[in-house]
């Protein structure tokens, strides 16, 4: 037995590192087609359907490669050595550090707001038939507005609120937004995995007499448990990409987001710089994502067959 147990622990790390090397393989291979495609591509693109003599017209189907638009992967790493904006302010890895870390706190509430409210929908949904049918339409139907426009109106609502002699900061529209983008999988995931365990399991507790609660502590939140992490994952990584969208649509002030925005207005003398938020963005989603994994780790007896 103790053969047997370390051979699956065994053959368990070497999947790990599998996966992970595989991942490495994904990242070289992505740096590998831009420099192929900024050394072969045509420096001002390609566009079709354009007219002469009159400028920006026509549809642009492949983007240009000159230094100013796509510049070498090189570049951007060096450029995240260097003085942010001149002068003696710190390099720029420090400032997208900082700004990350702004952004990873406001998304890490937002996702505990969506976490709880997902929970709930979905715990609701599956007490009762009703309900779903009712709330699950408009769920789903609610993850189809754009956030470029909900976000100033939650920000003009907290506006009102902080006006009306209450207190509410603009990072709390900023969470509010990105729970607004993490609710909705952990309410589907929380929904189908209560409603995964099989008909012959509830029949047995209904044999011991047991009553919903018990039955949904014993046996529908430990079944739900492999459906549930992957949608608690995918929510951190919404709750991310939520609080950068509202940094910039409410234009909120230290966040990685209003960076982005900040140093994308100077790529025509500095093309390289946007791409350190760009980076620091798609690290934070990861890290958050990741971080889920530390959740997983106490759950390990329940993740047989994980979603």
């Amino acid at each position: 037995m103790r053969a047997v147990g370390w051979s699956a622990k065994r053959q368990s790390e070497l999947r790990g590192w599998v996966a992970a090397a595989w991942g490495a393989v994904g990242v070289l291979a992505v740096l590998a087609l831009w420099e192929l495609y900024k050394f072969l591509g045509p420096a001002e693109g390609v566009v079709v359907g354009a007219v002469p003599g009159q400028a920006g017209s026509g549809v642009m189907i492949l983007p240009r490669t000159h230094d100013r638009a796509m510049p070498h992967v090189w570049d951007m790493v060096s450029r995240l050595f260097a003085p942010t904006s001149g002068g003696d302010t710190p390099p720029l890895w420090v400032s997208v550090a900082g700004a990350a870390l702004v952004t990873l706190g406001i998304a890490a509430i937002g996702w505990l707001i969506g976490v709880a409210v997902g929970a709930a929908l979905g715990l609701v949904m599956q007490r009762w038939q009703l309900l779903e049918w009712g709330l699950l339409p408009w769920i789903v139907v609610s993850q189809i507005v754009p956030l470029i426009a909900f976000a100033p109106v939650v920000n003009a609502i907290g506006n009102q609120i902080d006006r009306g002699g209450g207190t509410w900061p603009q990072w709390l529209s900023v969470a509010v937004i990105a729970s607004y983008l993490a609710f909705f999988p952990v309410a589907i995931g929380m929904l189908r995995g209560l409603a995964s365990p099989d008909r012959i399991h509830l029949d047995l507790m209904r044999s011991y007499a047991a009553g919903y609660w018990p039955t949904l502590v014993r046996l529908r939140l430990p079944a739900a448990v492999p459906h549930l992490l992957p949608a608690l994952r995918l929510a951190a990584a919404n709750a991310v990409l939520g609080a950068v969208v509202a940094e910039v649509s409410i234009g909120m002030r230290g966040g990685i987001g209003r960076m982005l925005i900040q140093l994308a207005g100077q790529a025509s003398s500095d093309p390289a710089a946007p791409w350190g938020p760009t980076f620091g963005s798609i690290a934070l989603g990861l890290i958050a994502a990741g971080s889920v994994a530390l959740i997983g780790l106490g759950l390990a007896n329940y993740r047989r067959g994980e979603a």
